[in-house]
This record gives C-alpha cells, structure tokens and sequence, in this order.
C-alpha cells in the first residue's frame, strides 16, 4: 500500500505527459489541416487579377457549341518575305540596337503627341497572336486632362497604401534605389495614357459566355508589341501596374465586369531635365541557354 502511495505522483505525471502529448498532435494535425485548406496570404497581389490565367466559366454558362473561328474559314496561301543572311544579321541588329534604347522615363512632357501615332501603335499591339485568335484585348486611351486626374488620384491613394502596407520592406527598399514612390506626376503631364484590359471572357451572340483561352499570357504578349511599337515610334512610357486600382479605373472607364486591369502606361516625350538610372542588361550568355 505504502509502494502505491509513493508510485501515484509518478502514475498521474506519466497521465499528464501523455494527455499533452496527444493534444499537441491533435492541435499540430488541426493547423496542419487549417493551413492547406487557408490560402497564403499575399497583400501585395492585386485582388482585381485573381481570377488566374484562364478564367473557368460556369458550366451553365458555357455555350458547348463551338466557340471559335468558323468550321468553313478559308485557309489562303502563305507568302513570306525572305532576306539573305547578311541583310538578317543587319536588320537583327538594328532592331536590337533600337530596342536596347528604350527605357523606364518617369518624367514624362506635356507636348503634344500626334494621335495618328498612338492608333498605328496600338493597330501593331492588335497584331498580336491569341489562343484560338480570341484577341482578348481593349487598349483604352486617355487624353481628357479630369479623367488623367481622377486616374492619378485613385492610384496615388492605393499606391500610397501599398507602399506603407502591402508591398512590405524588402520591395520598398528596392524600388527607393530607383527613386520611385507613390507619387505619380506623370499620370497628369503625359499627354496619353493607355489602360491596357484582358478580357477573362467575351460574348457570343447568343448571350452565352465565350472562352477567351490564355488572355493573360496572349495581353501580355501584346503590351510587349506595344512597348517595341511605342520605342519604334520615338515615345516613351513606363510600364506601371497600379495595384488594386483595377476595379475603381474599371468604374471610372466604364468598362464591363469581364475587363480587368493589366497594366497602365503613360506615354509621350521625356522632359529635358528628365533622368534615369544607370542600369546596365545581362549579356547574351545570362539569358540564353543553347542546347
């Protein structure tokens, strides 16, 4: 009796340790289970583009006939101009050349830009291939000087709370290297801006919602057309992604539900006094791979 006595606080410590350990692995299995089941939380991603690279239709919403071109559209011959080598090599390089000009420019003029310009530039973005020639794209371009400020103060305030907010040190203090911050003066003096929209889905005639296959991937390849068009003709922007704005520019623009935001850019001449940093580009031998 007495040897029961003395083995009882032994007895209810081993009870105890085991009751622990056991909520430990019932509590460890729970947030096991609430953190696959929880997104991760990413504040700077923008809420407007969450609908991914192709936007999954409702089953009842979706037409099951064919979506596409016309089973009957004619295919015509294919007539392609050929250059000799030495005049590839030429061309190649004089474009790269151009293009090795272009630049990020912040300090953006407010001389005029002839208007014919920013039609034949957005005609080449329209060039642009797109899964299943969808073309899901509107390129909406802004001139009014209240609407160019309605823009500058809706992604100045959103900016202003991503840059003390969302977007977290490490960007910020990236970004301050390149001496940018909220502030966004060339949203005003620019004597253009272009809103670039992806349509995550079109209409068929019907009424039905038609699939507008890789939309983000088929836009983005068309801003790049643009941005070479843009450098080609003499102009410059800067590439802006104003988070979370997409849905207040979408109201302002009045543009419809299945438009989102994919990027902003002002357009037009540098300032004089205009300044960029000195960066320099990874050579061939960084970005390319020969197998």
């Amino acid at each position: 009796m007495a040897l029961f006595s003395s083995l009882t606080p032994v007895f209810i410590a081993i009870i105890c340790v085991l009751i622990g350990v056991i909520l430990k692995k019932t509590n460890g299995e729970k947030e096991k289970r609430e953190t696959k089941s929880k997104p991760l939380s990413h504040p700077w991603v923008d809420e407007d583009l969450k609908d991914g690279t192709d936007h999954h239709l409702e089953e009842e919403d979706v037409d099951e006939e064919w979506q596409g071109l016309d089973e009957n559209t004619a295919h015509v011959p294919f007539f392609a101009e050929r250059y000799s080598e030495g005049e590839m090599i030429k061309r190649s390089q004089m474009f790269y050349e151009l293009l090795n000009k272009r630049r990020s420019v912040r300090f953006l003029s407010d001389e005029p830009v002839p208007r014919e310009v920013i039609d034949n530039v957005i005609r080449t973005a329209g060039t642009s291939p797109s899964g299943a020639h969808t073309e899901p794209w509107t390129f909406v371009v802004v001139q009014d000087p209240y609407l160019k400020h309605k823009i500058r103060e809706i992604v100045e305030e959103e900016e202003e709370i991503n840059y003390k907010k969302r977007m977290g040190d490490r960007w910020v203090n990236d970004l301050k290297r390149l001496r940018t911050n909220w502030i966004k003066e060339y949203l005003d003096t620019a004597p253009y801006l272009i809103l670039i929209f992806k349509q995550v889905y079109g209409w068929l005639p019907n009424g039905k919602k038609k699939t507008h296959y890789y939309n983000e991937i088929s836009v983005s390849i068309a801003c790049g057309i643009l941005l070479a068009a843009l450098q080609n003709a003499g102009l410059y922007t800067v590439t802006s992604t104003p988070l979370n704005c997409g849905p207040q520019l979408r109201v302002l623009l009045q543009r419809p539900a299945n438009e989102k935001l994919l990027l902003l850019l002002p357009v037009g001449y540098p300032k004089k006094e205009a300044t960029v940093p000195a960066l320099t580009r990874k050579p061939l031998k960084d970005i390319m791979v020969v197998m």
